[in-house]
């Protein structure tokens, strides 16, 4: 019996997909736990069309990915700190202040989705990675200067 799995079942698959399974092991476990339902017609179009929509929403987030990361090539973000003699500074720059930074330029990234590799600890020019997408990764500059 072909059954359309609802949760993950272990030893038998993924959320979503179609197995072929015994009627035994169909009617007396897999459908009263509400793990699986059965393989009709209408259940398989039904399954396609989630499956598609879930495709065409993947391929939208990847095109606005790329489309913000030729935006952030070319940008200065400039953040503004209080900083002592020989250009250290009180504390550090975080991915907090850098999103806030890009934020007041109108740009919303998510401080999660800025990598740093240790903490800024001095004034002037640091590359900053940011991943917008697992597949688009860009290279921004990130001014810090002294208020």
């Amino acid at each position: 019996m072909k059954v359309i799995l609802l949760q993950d079942v272990k030893g038998q698959g993924k959320q979503g997909e179609v197995k072929d399974v015994s009627e035994g092991y169909a009617r007396n476990f897999l459908f009263p736990r509400h793990l699986a339902e059965e393989a009709t017609a209408s259940a398989l179009k039904t399954l396609q069309q989630k499956h598609d929509k879930e495709e065409r929403h993947r391929a939208q987030e990847l095109a606005d990915a790329k489309a913000l990361a030729k935006v952030l090539e070319d940008k200065k973000i400039v953040v503004k700190t209080q900083a002592g003699e020989g250009g250290r500074l009180f504390g550090a720059i975080t991915t907090k202040h850098i999103a806030d930074a890009m934020k007041q330029q109108g740009i919303d990234v998510d401080k999660r989705k800025i990598v740093l590799s240790d903490p800024i600890k001095a004034l002037g020019g640091h590359r900053v990675t940011v991943k917008l997408h697992p597949e688009v990764h860009v290279s921004i500059l990130v001014y810090v200067e002294a208020e």
